[in-house]
């Protein structure tokens, strides 16, 4: 069996090649480009967190939009890997979890995981990550399949993305707005660019940003229609899931990812509980008690602790935080722009 410590760290392999001084001034010649063409974008410091350019119709954080560039020119995926994709706090933790330990599960026992040892995101860490050392990493040498995952919209991602396999995963904006409020304002203090620490985060002015469209990586409804549609298009290269649904049946809903990832469980697996104690091991309330998720000394990126991303996890939390006035805004916008094409959230939804 692979160790744990060396499966969490093998996309270092990608800048272990060998490389020219010709290479290295290459690629920094190339992401000197990039950073000029980011210079010149529209830019928003009113996000709280961090500041946001506009980038073909999207608003990235800053600091990624040059690794968005280089992701479009350089990232070529075979077609036996998976690209995770979600708009942010929609449950991206918990899908890196149950994908990571569904694909290698035959690699590892659940008493000695990697998951307990580290983090989802140190496990299968974003491709906005992965290119923006200022060198393009080598995912040649990467183990085939390999998991990646990404916050970029579809229109965002070279063609080359189409030929893996995407999975999807949306959450109502009602939750989704809930849990990236609060995790924006838990992490100001250790993360922020530009916003003062000693005021808490105004849920007025970050819900009117977000309902107008602009949060990292939104519009949050242009983002998910994007791969809506190009799961209507393309089933067998797009899964797209609802998180409330994943909540609601996680053994099936896991069978069926499974499944699209080309590793389903065996009738043996299934009747052994492979399947169930996977979900056990990936549930929220468990990798939240995961001393490797307590902590609180700057796991992510050095800066922001683990536990950051660990709340709640439930659905309908938004009725304990926002108004019916703010509630009724969002469905409205979110029937709006769904209209016609057949994703809607009307379960979940306060207006008729």
């Amino acid at each position: 069996m692979a160790s744990q410590s060396d499966h969490a760290a093998h996309f270092s392999q990608c800048f272990l090649s060998p490389r020219t001084q010709q290479d290295i001034e290459r690629d920094e010649q190339i992401y000197n480009s990039y950073e000029e063409l980011t210079s010149q974008l529209p830019i928003n410091h009113d996000w709280p967190l961090f500041s946001l350019q506009h980038y073909q119709s999207f608003w990235i954080p800053a600091r990624f939009v040059p690794a968005c560039m280089a992701i479009q020119s350089h990232f070529n995926p075979r077609p036996s890997d998976i690209l995770l994709v979600t708009n942010p706090k929609s449950g991206t933790t918990w899908l890196k979890a149950l994908s990571f330990a569904t694909l290698h599960r035959r690699s590892f026992s659940l008493s000695d995981h990697p998951l307990l040892t580290n983090t989802p995101h140190q496990c299968l860490p974003y491709l906005e990550h992965l290119f923006s050392h200022r060198t393009f990493p080598n995912l040649n040498v990467l183990p085939s399949p390999t998991i990646f995952a990404t916050h970029l919209p579809l229109s965002l991602l070279p063609q080359s993305a189409l030929r893996c396999r995407i999975v999807y995963l949306c959450r109502d904006p009602k939750d989704t707005f809930v849990s990236m409020y609060h995790f924006v304002d838990r992490s100001m203090g250790s993360f922020a660019e530009h916003t003062s620490t000693t005021q808490g985060l105004d849920l007025s002015k970050t819900f009117q940003m977000f309902s107008q469209g602009t949060s990292a990586f939104g519009p949050f409804w242009d983002h998910m229609l994007g791969y809506w549609k190009e799961s209507l298009r393309s089933p067998e290269m797009v899964l797209f899931f609802r998180y409330e649904e994943m909540m609601e049946d996680p053994v099936s809903r896991l069978s069926r990812l499974a499944q699209f990832m080309g590793c389903p469980f065996s009738m043996e697996e299934e009747r052994d509980g492979v399947v169930e104690d996977i979900v056990k091991l990936c549930s929220f309330d468990n990798l939240r008690e995961f001393e490797v998720n307590k902590d609180n000394k700057g796991s992510f990126e050095g800066k922001l602790p683990a536990s950051s991303f660990f709340r709640k996890g439930k659905v309908g939390d938004w009725v304990n935080y926002l108004s019916m006035e703010m509630a009724e805004k969002l469905d409205a916008i979110t029937k709006e722009k769904l209209h016609g094409s057949g994703l809607t959230f009307e379960s979940s939804s306060v207006v008729p």
